[in-house]
């Protein structure tokens, strides 16, 4: 079965209520058991006109542990957390 990564790129618009949801999101991981690859680091573009702000990559062993999180009410918790603190872009991208 393949893995599957979770990435979203994050534009925090208030930092303060943004530490809300990191706190909620981080317990959400720990519960789905999401391996955290990036969070936050710094980005260099390479090619194109990307301009990310905030980058976080999550593995999980498959498709269905990355929807199982999404979809969890402990992600629920941390979402409406973010809700007016930040703009989410996000997709799950299958692993090999």
């Amino acid at each position: 079965m393949p893995s599957a990564y979770i990435i979203a790129n994050v534009d925090v618009t208030d930092p303060a209520q943004y530490e809300q949801y990191r706190k909620l999101s981080t317990l959400a991981m720990q519960a789905h058991g999401a391996e955290v690859c990036v969070r936050g680091g710094a980005v260099e573009v390479l090619e194109g006109d990307w301009s990310p702000t905030r980058l976080v990559v999550l593995k999980f062993p498959s498709p269905q542990a990355a929807r199982a999180f999404y979809d969890s009410t402990e992600y629920s918790h941390a979402r409406a957390a973010r809700e007016g603190a930040a703009v989410m872009r996000m997709v799950m991208v299958e692993g090999v």
